[in-house]
């Protein structure tokens, strides 16, 4: 009798854990297989029957702040391989018109994020930010503002030089036969600003108020002149300064004594040296230079003092020799 109800109690025990093998198999293949992305992370889950979307969050512990989106949403009921997406939100930085204003907000393009912070984008407006489609986590946007506005401003218009021939006139002379006259142009501009800072400038039209008049020139072409009945031939002519000196116990810069014939000049006009012939003087020598001797500026040597004070400062014509 014990070896029979033994035999029943064993086949009591083998149904029970049947039906718990079968009964955890049929719950088991109800479970829902869902995936849940979030925090760069996928997670695999399953549920049971009707759960919603929020008791899987819940079942995995994953906490929802203010603004993070949930896709589907909370209230959606669990299906089969279903993928759960949870977008966290994070700051922003947004600068423009010299105010910083932070948001909190999922990825967004850039003008929803300056749209969000309260600013309006112009249209010549310049966003300076990272090179990015939406939005990322601390990243910074500046709006600059860009206006424009036109200006006109007035400038000189230098006047041509035209040069001609005179054949009166020595090698390295001219005569001004007629003044030359600036004109005046108007240029319109267009300045664009930076936050309110000058940036750039683009010409947009220019209009000639004032023709130039071009200046005439003539020429000298002479190289031979007569002078005191003889004939003087030279390389150019030109009008200098002259001054006067006499004995200073000092020999010449060339290193000689001094003596009438005998000038100083400026050599960076003058080479020392050269053969000159002097209206009002004769011929000379460049022998000598002196400290105020510079430029178009000669000093000639004379025997006395009161020749010197008699001189004075004249203007005279100067021929450089061959």
């Amino acid at each position: 009798m014990s070896i029979a109800w033994s035999k029943k109690g064993i086949i009591l025990i083998a149904s029970i854990l049947t039906m718990g093998l079968l009964l955890g198999s049929l719950i088991y293949a109800m479970q829902k297989p869902v995936t849940i992305e979030v925090d760069g992370k996928l997670i695999k889950s399953r549920v049971l029957f009707a759960g919603t979307v929020g008791s899987i969050l819940d079942k995995n512990e994953i906490k929802l702040e203010g603004k993070d989106i949930v896709e589907p949403s909370l209230d959606s009921g669990a299906k089969k391989n279903m993928v759960i997406t949870v977008t966290r939100a994070f700051n922003v930085k947004v600068l423009a018109d010299g105010v910083s204003r932070e948001i909190y907000t999922t990825p967004i393009t850039i003008k929803e994020a300056i749209a969000l912070a309260g600013f309006n984008l112009g249209d010549k407006d310049i966003v300076k930010t990272l090179p990015v489609t939406t939005v990322v986590p601390q990243q910074e946007i500046e709006v600059i503002r860009v206006t424009e506005k036109e200006i006109s401003e007035d400038q000189e218009m230098p006047y041509q030089v035209e040069r001609t021939t005179d054949a009166t006139l020595e090698m390295g002379l001219s005569r001004t036969l007629q003044a030359g006259k600036n004109g005046i142009a108007r240029n319109t501009l267009r300045v664009t600003y930076y936050n309110g800072q000058e940036a750039k400038r683009t010409l947009v039209k220019m209009e000639t108020l004032v023709q130039p008049e071009k200046k005439v020139v003539a020429m000298g072409n002479i190289t031979s002149v007569s002078r005191g009945g003889e004939r003087l031939d030279f390389r150019e002519a030109r009008y200098m300064q002259a001054t006067a000196y006499t004995y200073t116990g000092y020999r010449t810069a060339t290193g000689q004594d001094p003596a009438v014939g005998m000038i100083a000049v400026d050599p960076q006009v003058i080479p020392l040296g050269s053969k000159l012939y002097i209206e009002g003087y004769g011929y000379a020598l460049a022998a000598d230079t002196g400290g105020a001797v510079k430029g178009n500026i000669i000093d000639l040597f004379m025997e006395e003092y009161t020749q010197c004070v008699n001189w004075g400062r004249r203007n005279v014509k100067v021929y450089i020799l061959p």
